[in-house]
């Protein structure tokens, strides 16, 4: 489902096609795993490859946000394509998240 790239304090996670009921608990724990094993102190998670997202995706999303915030580490979403975004923007979680145009804005 993903692909993760370390550097030495960042985690990039990339996921592909939904991330929706069927997939969402896989991809929170995957995304739980990459705050708390690893010696990051910021997550990534790439959208360019993620085609739709529903509210089981989006509520992934928010818990590994909270649990990212109470572990004192930075989480930010990147390449989030324009009908992803307003997903966001609906539910006024870009005000919430920090989204990043793409890798190369780190």
């Amino acid at each position: 489902m993903q692909a993760v790239l370390k550097n030495p304090k960042i985690t990039v996670i990339r996921p592909q096609g939904s991330l929706n009921a069927a997939n969402a608990l896989e991809f929170e724990r995957n995304l739980t795993a990459a705050l708390t094993q690893n010696d990051n102190s910021f997550l990534l998670v790439d959208l360019e490859q993620v085609e739709s997202l529903d509210s089981a995706g989006l509520m992934a999303l928010v818990s590994t946000l909270k649990l990212a915030q109470n572990l004192g580490q930075r989480f930010s979403l990147c390449s989030v394509s324009p009908s992803i975004k307003i997903i966001f923007e609906l539910t006024q979680l870009d005000r919430v998240f920090e989204i990043l145009e793409s890798q190369a804005a780190l």
